[in-house]
């Protein structure tokens, strides 16, 4: 009687089992397709995203400076997650990986910025703090220069404008003392800023520097860190902010701002030797022969012929590294990897698939240069012709609401993402037109001047901690990483299922 009793209890148990499991299946046939999208995207967590961004930004992958082990390690880690979701290879020898030269410059501790001042039996050394008032030079030579600052405006030599910050000042073995970009505007006016363009370089003011005998450059930039340059063994560098630069005035009879106006106003050099000195002493160590690399990975069209049409997700995996303590990078730009890992997760969540096949990019040297995306436009493993548009994005981690760059070039392209916002995630959106004609600052910007149509996602207001130590963390929101990767994803799939796309009209 009671093996009967144990029986009918087993039984009743297998048939509620397989009677749950029945009325699953059915109503999971029952679903629309929108249903199904919807469940995949509800897939994606604020909570796992926080995650990719704490492993990104921690102390294990140093800041990740492209061409360092580092950042070679955190290609990695993104990579097996790749591979785990069903993302293909694409890379070189069937890697993950788009290997390219990359130069970079180390940075360690024993940095210096210091001004000499006068007093009664001599002088004192006045120390700058680092970070806030002075951060090494990424890619300054290793040394230490002690010499009169020479403040030479924009540090520009441009005869066919008539203009030369140099002239009339003598800086050989001396420190200048520099602004940075140029003194026009693109806002202001386009046309006259081209001809400027080509001295707005941080690289074309290093190289002229050097060219006029320099021996060294407070750089008034920030200060922030920024590998972006030119590297010279012999020229030692820092970038500063005001306190410095405001010290560096004192007492010559010029006020720097008013002297920054006059260069505005007038298009005339001001230079002039301050009579301060000053030391700078980096410690560095120079790699010429750095190897970088982008992750690349595919998700393969399901429709035989609209596969071939590629649909870009970028957002540049680099960092700064250390310069000299960790510059975590978890806004700039971990966000925007852990969105791309976020979105390939709830790609193979979902039961609906693409159509066109969705490449995911994550570039590598942005902050170098935004050397990664160059090198793909240049090399590109699917034809540029071919690729319907890409979706890059950079710092969408902190703040409450999102801005897209080039929205208003390619409307087209836009309306898929306003559409799934509105009728989804409602999030306030800043729309707005880029020209791009100043140096390329986003990777974006490579794209666009091969004809790709390109949108920048970015997220406002953002915290102020860029390009130093405490982009950690603390800077990041995670609701709005969340609702940035439900929007791509369902703006993504819904472009990627048409019929026919052409945002290049």
């Amino acid at each position: 009687m009671k093996n009967k009793r144990i029986l009918s209890i087993i039984f009743v148990g297998v048939f509620i089992f397989a009677s749950s499991f029945l009325i699953g299946q059915r109503r999971e046939q029952e679903l629309t397709d929108e249903q199904k999208i919807l469940q995949a995207a509800h897939t994606i967590s604020s909570h796992d995203l926080f995650r990719y961004v704490k492993e990104l930004a921690s102390d294990k992958y140093e800041g990740r400076l492209t061409g360092t082990e580092g950042y070679n390690a955190s290609a990695e880690w993104v990579a097996s997650h790749f591979a785990k979701w069903g993302v293909t290879p694409v890379g070189d020898n069937d890697t993950y990986f788009q290997s390219f030269p990359n130069p970079y410059t180390l940075v360690f501790e024993d940095c210096e910025v210091s001004l000499h001042l006068p007093v009664k039996d001599g002088t004192v050394k006045k120390y700058y703090r680092y970070f806030d008032e002075f951060i090494p030079g990424s890619t300054s030579g290793s040394g230490e220069v002690t010499a009169e600052v020479i403040y030479v405006g924009y540090g520009a030599t441009a005869p066919e404008l008539g203009y030369d910050d140099y002239e009339g000042v003598d800086v050989k073995g001396k420190i200048v003392l520099m602004e940075r970009e140029v003194p026009v505007s693109p806002r202001d006016d386009e046309a006259l800023f081209k001809k400027w363009r080509p001295y707005s370089f941080h690289q074309y003011k290093l190289e002229n520097a050097v060219k006029h005998g320099a021996k060294g450059m407070l750089y008034n930039y920030g200060p922030i860190g920024n590998p972006n340059n030119s590297y010279d063994a012999g020229f030692v560098y820092s970038h500063v902010g005001d306190v410095v630069t405001n010290d560096v005035f004192a007492g010559t009879g010029f006020d720097h701002e008013k002297v920054v106006e006059k260069i505005e106003e007038t298009l005339k050099p001001q230079s002039f030797a301050t009579g301060k000195v000053a030391t700078i002493r980096n410690t560095t160590e120079h790699y010429p022969d750095g190897i970088g690399i982008n992750v690349v990975g595919l998700i393969v069209g399901s429709d035989p012929e609209l596969k071939d049409e590629i649909i870009m997700i970028g957002g540049h995996l680099d960092h700064l590294g250390k310069c000299y303590t960790l510059m975590p990078g978890a806004n700039d730009n971990a966000s925007a990897v852990a969105v791309m890992m976020g979105m390939a997760q709830a790609f193979h969540n979902c039961p609906i698939k693409p159509r066109r096949s969705i490449l995911f990019l994550g570039f590598g040297a942005e902050e170098q240069a935004v050397a990664g995306s160059e090198y793909y436009c240049e090399n590109p493993i699917f034809p540029l012709e071919k690729t319907v548009g890409l979706l890059n994005m950079d710092g969408v981690g902190s703040g409450d609401k999102i801005s897209a760059l080039a929205a208003e070039n390619y409307p087209e392209f836009w309306k898929f993402i306003d559409d799934a916002n509105k009728k989804y995630i409602h999030r306030i959106i800043n729309t707005s037109y880029f020209s791009n004609i100043a140096r390329p600052r986003l990777d974006a910007a490579r794209f666009l001047w091969k004809g790709v149509p390109t949108i920048s996602f970015g997220v406002y207001p953002s915290s102020s901690e860029y390009h130093n130590p405490l982009d950690n963390l603390a800077a990041i929101t995670p609701e709005i990483l969340e609702d940035v990767t439900q929007l791509l994803f369902l703006a993504v799939l819904d472009m990627a299922n048409q019929d026919s796309l052409d945002f290049r009209k």
